[in-house]
């Protein structure tokens, strides 16, 4: 094909990045908004070595309600991780499902009618199971969401 017949048009699904520090390391933060997943990733260093996917739908409304009507920083219960690739271990991967949850947690409180299935992709070079890392993970999600 010539490249005078290539028409620049922007990648059809919505997309933003962020960068920030988790863990005093530089991290950056991107999400894509498909039709029927979000995907987000947290790398460090150009690393991406979990991948965890979380649906969003619940098996029934009520436990939606009863789960949304908490704006604790508990993860929703309705809600159920699952390892695609990589693990590095039980307790690597626990963390990593942990944070992909209360990712999914996150985007379910802010859209009660989102029903697509979230995709994480974490880089990050260590995963510590500290206050401080929790919280970074969290505000730098924030940014791109």
């Amino acid at each position: 094909m010539d490249a005078s017949q290539v028409v620049e048009q922007p990648f059809p699904a919505q997309s933003k990045i962020a960068t920030g520090p988790i863990d005093g390391i530089p991290t950056e933060a991107s999400v894509l908004k498909f039709s029927d997943k979000i995907l987000i990733t947290l790398s460090q260093e150009g690393r991406l070595s979990q991948w965890i996917q979380v649906p969003l739908s619940a098996p029934s409304p009520a436990s939606v309600d009863m789960a949304l009507a908490s704006s604790n920083l508990l993860p929703l219960s309705h809600l159920t991780p699952k390892t695609l690739l990589g693990g590095g271990g039980e307790k690597r991967e626990s963390l990593a499902q942990l944070y992909a949850v209360q990712i999914a947690s996150h985007i379910a409180r802010r859209d009660s009618e989102e029903t697509r299935t979230l995709v994480v992709g974490l880089g990050l070079k260590t995963l510590k199971p500290d206050r401080e890392a929790f919280f970074d993970v969290l505000e730098l999600i924030q940014k791109v969401l």
